[in-house]
């Protein structure tokens, strides 16, 4: 809620005559310390500087105290006000003393002091009659609203509108429909929340308040956000923030809710670093406290969703104390509720912490707080952890009450903790309703987003679910079962149709501006120049895409991932499919195929994932020449490394492969595997699937009989991109850009539906934002927020670079970057490099790739046999090692 709500206004006609120059510009004082708070300060400065008599001193000081108030000096705001109200009473206006004590009480609120400020505004109530006591009961609703006595600050709402709209007094009139939405949205009342936020919109858009107006762009994202219009939401708080940056006026509130929706996105770590960014702000500015504990309450449930548990008890053990100093009770609740939580998620599961959870559920329950069920959920968990079942069962069974109403993230959750308390009564029936329905939930709100990100990150909030459902799968020791359960976890975002922005200008413009960028920046360096402002303004730049993109909606409708056993099973016939399931920390192979679906156990995933970096190193050492080892020594060691990963990856799974073509599911953090390194594969066709669901998909496409090929060249490879020159007699008027025609825009036009696209580019990996990982062409980097604009993906592809293969798990084993972009937009089977490759070495593998290709080979077979046509020195053995094939091949 902002504080733009609960200041005065008076009017020069409400005020009584006075022997003031000007009494109406006096008055304007007020509504101008929120809508241009600078001016409002100078002008009431420059007023008190020519010793106006008491009244107008008094309409001085409170706008000089309002303004304060919004910069966040509450002290010298708190002063100021005081002044104004023995100035009233000096000029004997009683009205004018009673707006005063009321702004006072609110700002008395904001400092912490929250007795002292109910108690002004009691007084202010009484003292107060008309058209004042409807915006005095505004102001003291809106207190009410933030110490969390929701009803009582309806009452007072549904009176202050009535008032106000019989005067016709527009601004307070939607100063009080705002507050009254920021009321209703707390008590489930939507539909009333909606239409007061629409009519308070229209008043400030018609009256000109410019923060207000700002204010009210907030509330619509707060009540998108509640209605799960997730990319809605995030385009409101980012206009917002646009409006409240060219006002110069920093909004705390603002953050809170930008958090809130990132939060619902999935990303916890954006939302954390605003929550921070947020605090620091508020520090530098001496903000206010009361916004202080909510930020911190803010950040610590960012902190959480982040899986940082100890920075999330600091700040709610913080947010707690501030609340508890300032009586909020509603906001202690919800502190201690993080608390408990964060402390649950750090591993401590006593008998101390169940007490501290079930008293948090009462107080929860006493407030009528919306989270009463994820209060009841953790107490639920908490009595399981105890062996309690019976305590449990009662507190899930609370939680489960809100299973079939309200947002679709509590949906999931309700359905969550009627999973476990199905789980706890050994009632694998209801198990398996609860896991499937709870999944839908979420599949029907992740159809609603546009962003591909989006999609990805929303499949984490299924992740209990899914993983819930493998376990059972496991205890019965039903291989079908678990590989259904595993497809349920990873093919999500995969399954509903790609994503492809809309041809938003402001979008592509700054995407031309990030590439151009980065061909300054690689100029720079390569002269020694400094650069820290060429990569700041590509780390904003990229910030800005990355927001506009998180903007777009979906319309596809609502698919129910998960792939056809049967189906899978006859189209593999004896060719092998091997999913590799996580469950717990122990990897599990499913070896699909010749009619059936066996189940054997592996090594654990963390030692997995050890093995696969250390492979990838070695490989990227012996390619390079980085070491002080002989190339037939290191080759030596990567064997060594080759036959422990088969040990971890495969287990004796790799005794059951026929000797046939294999693909291979892995989870999202095993997807950077040199798989050919493993003896068992090293010698067949192999292919790499984010899912069974995605590869029976790409299988079952038919290749094209004709079509494009093209061929592309980027700037600065060692190579030159000499395989592209090789390669080009092979085919019949192939497209060839390079040396200058390989633009963004042409490389795009020319892969739209292509047969074969090869490019021979650096490519690199962006762990810190997948979607900008990218391809660097002539004019600046290809990023995938250029390939979701493709209509049609070309059918295969051919990355002879760097890092192009390599992908970042998101959300429940989603994937995102170069290589699994392609494949979700429809590429069918695509070649690229999970090591840092060197480029000469790579050339003879491509061409021999290309010629295997002419003869009718599929990618994966031509790639297994160009591998074993280059293989003979140490270097050119490296690099065949390095390349995988990802889709059906």
């Amino acid at each position: 809620m902002g504080l733009r709500a609960l200041q005065p206004i008076v009017n020069a006609r409400n005020m009584p005559a006075d022997p003031v120059p000007s009494s109406t510009a006096t008055a304007e004082l007020l509504p101008l310390a929120l809508s241009r708070p600078h001016e409002a300060l100078d002008r009431a400065r420059d007023l008190l500087a020519g010793d106006p008599p008491p009244l107008a001193a008094s309409m001085a000081r409170q706008a000089i105290g309002i303004v304060l108030r919004e910069f966040g000096d509450i002290d010298a705001a708190v002063a100021e006000l005081e002044t104004a109200g023995r100035l009233a009473r000096q000029a004997g206006c009683a009205e004018r003393e009673a707006d005063v004590q009321a702004t006072l009480g609110v700002a008395l609120a904001f400092a912490g002091r929250t007795t002292a400020g109910r108690t002004a505004l009691d007084a202010a109530v009484q003292r107060s009659t008309g058209l004042l006591h409807g915006r005095i009961l505004l102001r003291r609703g809106g207190v009410l609203i933030v110490l969390g006595h929701h009803r009582d600050a309806l009452a007072d709402l549904n009176n202050a509108v009535t008032a106000l709209g019989a005067a016709g007094d527009a601004i307070w009139e939607a100063r009080a429909r705002s507050e009254r939405a920021t009321c209703n949205l707390a008590l489930g009342a939507i539909a009333k929340a909606a239409a007061d936020l629409a009519r308070a919109e229209e008043l400030f858009n018609a009256t000109g308040q410019e923060l207000e107006s700002a204010d009210a762009i907030v509330h619509r994202g707060v009540l998108a956000l509640r209605i799960g219009d997730l990319p809605a939401a995030l385009l409101c708080f980012d206009q917002a923030a646009e409006r409240f940056d060219r006002l110069g006026t920093p909004d705390p509130s603002l953050s809170i809710e930008r958090c809130a929706a990132l939060l619902a996105a999935g990303l916890p770590q954006d939302a954390l670093a605003e929550a921070h960014t947020a605090l620091a702000r508020l520090e530098r500015i001496r903000g206010l406290p009361v916004k202080k504990a909510e930020l911190l309450l803010t950040a610590a449930n960012c902190a959480l969703a982040a899986r940082r548990p100890a920075d999330a008890l600091g700040h709610a053990a913080d947010a707690a104390d501030l609340f508890g100093h300032q009586h909020r009770h509603w906001w202690r609740a919800h502190a201690r509720l993080v608390k408990v939580r964060a402390q649950l998620a750090t591993g401590t599961t006593d008998a101390a912490l169940l007490r501290e959870a079930e008293e948090c559920a009462r107080e929860l329950a006493g407030l009528s707080s919306p989270d009463l069920p994820l209060g009841h959920l953790i107490a639920g968990r908490l009595a399981l952890a105890l062996g309690d079942t019976a305590r449990a069962t009662g507190h899930l069974a609370t939680a489960a009450r809100g299973r079939r109403h309200g947002p679709a993230l509590s949906r999931a959750a309700a359905w969550l903790a009627e999973a476990l308390r199905a789980e706890a009564g050994h009632d694998a029936a209801r198990l398996m309703r609860a896991c499937h329905r709870g999944l839908r939930v979420l599949d029907q709100h992740r159809a609603t987003l546009g962003s591909s990100e989006l999609r990805a990150q929303a499949s984490a909030h299924g992740a209990e679910l899914a993983a819930l459902g493998q376990r059972h799968a496991l205890r019965l020791d039903r291989p079908r079962l678990l590989l259904a359960w595993s497809e349920r976890w990873r093919a999500t975002a995969l399954a509903v149709p790609a994503v492809r922005p809309p041809d938003d200008e402001h979008l592509q413009a700054e995407l031309a501006a990030i590439r151009a960028l980065t061909s300054r920046l690689a100029q720079a360096r390569a002269k020694g120049l400094p650069t820290a402002h060429l990569s700041a303004e590509q780390l904003r730049l990229e910030r800005a895409a990355r927001a506009r993109a998180l903007h777009a909606h979906g319309h596809d409708p609502a698919a129910t991932p998960g792939v056809d056993v049967d189906a899978l099973l006859d189209e593999l016939a004896d060719d092998r499919l091997l999913e590799l399931v996580d469950v717990d920390g122990h990897l599990h192979v499913l070896v699909c195929g010749s009619g059936t679906v066996r189940r054997h156990p592996a090594g654990r995933t963390e030692e997995a994932a050890r093995q696969v970096d250390l492979a990838r190193f070695s490989l990227s050492r012996l390619a390079h020449g980085r070491s002080a080892l002989s190339p037939a020594e290191l080759l030596a060691q990567v064997e060594t490394i080759g036959h422990t990963l088969q040990r971890v990856l495969l287990g004796d799974a790799a005794q059951h492969l026929g000797d046939r073509h294999v693909a291979i599911v892995p989870p999202g953090r095993l997807h950077a595997v040199p798989w050919a390194l493993l003896p068992a594969l090293r010698h067949r066709p192999v292919s790499v699937a984010p899912s069974a669901a995605s590869w029976l998909r790409a299988r079952r496409t038919g290749a094209p009989a004709h079509g494009r090929v093209v061929l592309v060249r980027g700037p600065g490879l060692a190579s030159q991109g000499a395989e592209v020159r090789e390669v080009t007699p092979e085919y019949v008027a192939p497209v060839v850009l390079g040396e200058g025609t390989a633009t963004v825009g042409r490389v795009l036009r020319a892969m739209d539906g292509a047969r074969l696209t090869h490019v021979a580019a650096h490519g690199t990996f962006r762990a810190d934002s997948p979607l900008f990982s990218a391809l660097r062409v002539d004019d600046g980097p290809l990023t995938v927020y250029d390939l979701e604009r493709l209509n049609r993906a070309p059918h295969q592809v051919i990355l002879s670079s760097c890092d192009s293969g390599l992908t970042a798990a998101a959300g429940a084993d989603e994937l995102l970057g170069l290589a699994s972009s392609l494949i979700q937009l429809g590429t069918t089977a695509l070649v690229a490099g999970v090591v840092l490759v060197n480029d000469l070495a790579a050339v003879p593998l491509m061409v021999a790739l290309h010629r295997r290709l002419r003869t009718g080979a599929g990618l994966a077979t031509a790639l297994r046999d160009a591998r074993l046509d280059t293989a003979g020195d140490p270097v050119a053995t490296a690099t065949g090692w390095s390349f995988t094939c990802l889709g059906a091949g």
